[in-house]
């Protein structure tokens, strides 16, 4: 399954730069690099150590291209575990293409997405959870979605899993001999024994299930949608919080026609904010679009933040409105957090905003899941305290307290089969079933682990997974 090729490809992001780095993997790694490189010194690269630099210039039938480092890598102590070479080349994207169009003359060929990784996982540098924690690492824009990554590019989640299902295939083992002996009637696995290690896989597999809820959200930010009537400062809010101006801001109702979208990190946490277009009657065709695209947004946002133009509610009748709005949109969408933002606060008496708090406020907390924060977008009052009101939705003691934490989707997809296939087998030894039907839902389980660090695998599922990756790594 191992591909004899020796492969080269870009490590560094594409287009101009300080440096550039250029990485071979293969056997022939180093004999390939050895017919463009001249050392300074004149050193033969073939002949030197394992982790070695050296100053030199690739040049080839007397032409000189730039002056480099090569660095050695010799298999099995690399990344790939085979010899790797990495030119590192000054940033000019036509020195980066002439010198890989010169080592693919040499006899090197085109690395595909993700293949340096794929090679150091059949290699095994790194089992598939590894490897898909790298290109987790890489996109990883925040502190947590970092800290998660690097946590399981360790091998903290595969440990787990790989202790699990070790101890589980030691009494499949013994039960597998059970069979060998059936005619005899003799048990081999302590069936108590065998029950309390079930407990304790289910009750791991459950939390590590559940952490999939912050994972998914820390790993693709949450998203928070900024909703209300047109006017009331939106596009205001989302500018305060981003501070800048992202956002079209006019005292002309209905400026925002369609969805603005962009991130914030909060200590450590990725939001990504929805300004969407001002919900009211309107015959304006545009408009009426925008506004159907609110509704979606509030359906697709983890969070809304549903905005009030606080100087509007002394008009009389208004408060009251208000309200019945705010009702509506919380029996629509009845298990969505919402947070009132009571904006423009700059214009109010105290007395008001306190009375305001309490009428808008005026739920069972049990009931509703709502709270209040005044604020004033324009001047940039209480936008610290929403901030720390969106943190309070983000579960981060699983992330403080460095447990395992889910991202991947089909990480969580294999913990869910095998939870069913544990959960089957307990039921079987409640019910006594006979040790040939127990093993298939024990040889069922053993293999959705095997998913997940990749003892077990094909083609089709490498294929997809390494896709992902980027040219390069």
């Amino acid at each position: 399954m191992i591909a004899q090729d020796t492969i080269v490809a870009l490590a560094t992001p594409s287009g101009a730069g300080a440096i550039a780095v250029i990485r071979l993997s293969g056997k022939e790694a180093i004999t390939i690099a050895s017919q463009v490189f001249q050392s300074v010194s004149g050193k033969d690269i073939g002949k030197q150590k394992t982790h070695t630099i050296h100053l030199g210039h690739v040049a080839d039938n007397g032409k000189t291209y730039d002056q480099v480092l090569l660095s050695i890598f010799k298999g099995p102590n690399s990344y790939t575990g085979e010899n790797v070479v990495e030119i590192s080349c000054h940033g000019s994207t036509f020195i980066q293409q002439q010198i890989i169009q010169l080592l693919l003359r040499k006899g090197a060929k085109m690395a595909q997405a993700g293949e340096f990784t794929l090679r150091a996982f059949l290699n095994g540098k790194l089992d598939l959870s590894q490897a898909e924690a790298v290109a987790d690492l890489i996109a990883s824009d925040n502190e947590a979605s970092h800290q998660i990554a690097m946590q399981q590019m360790r091998g903290g989640f595969s440990n787990e899993i790989a202790k699990l299902r070790e101890e589980l295939l030691n009494f499949a083992s013994l039960i597998e001999l059970e069979l060998d002996f059936s005619e005899e009637d003799v048990e081999f696995a302590d069936r108590t024994a065998f029950y309390e290690l079930l407990n304790r896989i289910e009750f791991v597999l459950k939390r590590l299930i559940d952490s999939f809820a912050v994972g998914n959200v820390i790993k693709n930010g949450i998203p928070v949608a900024i909703v209300g009537e047109p006017n009331v400062g939106k596009s205001t809010l989302l500018n305060a919080l981003l501070n800048e101006e992202r956002a079209i801001v006019s005292d002309i109702a209905g400026t925002t026609r369609d969805t603005i979208e962009d991130e914030l990190v909060i200590n450590g946490i990725g939001f990504r904010f929805i300004d969407t277009a001002g919900i009211r009657e309107t015959k304006d065709v545009v408009e009426s679009i925008g506004i159907q695209k609110t509704f979606e947004k509030i359906e697709q946002a983890q969070v809304v933040l549903y905005l009030v133009d606080s100087s509007q509610l002394l008009l009389d009748g208004k408060l009251e409105n208000l309200k019945n709005e705010i009702g509506k949109t919380r029996n629509k969408f009845p298990l969505k957090p919402i947070i009132i933002v009571l904006n423009k606060i700059d214009q109010l008496q105290s007395e008001s905003i306190a009375h305001f708090t309490n009428y808008l406020t005026d739920q069972q907390p049990t009931t509703y899941n709502q709270q209040l924060v005044p604020l004033s977008a324009k001047q940039k009052i209480g936008i610290e305290e929403l901030k720390n009101t969106l943190l309070s939705f983000v579960n981060t003691g699983a992330l403080r307290n460095n447990e395992t934490i889910v991202t991947n989707t089909r990480h969580y997809d294999s913990l869910l089969k095998a939870l069913e296939e544990v959960q089957k087998v307990k039921w079987g030894l409640d019910a006594g079933i006979s040790s040939d039907l127990m093993a298939i839902d024990i040889r069922q389980a053993l293999f959705y682990f095997g998913e997940i660090t990749g003892e077990v695998t094909n083609d089709e599922l490498l294929g997809n997974i390494f896709a992902n990756f980027c040219i390069g790594k």
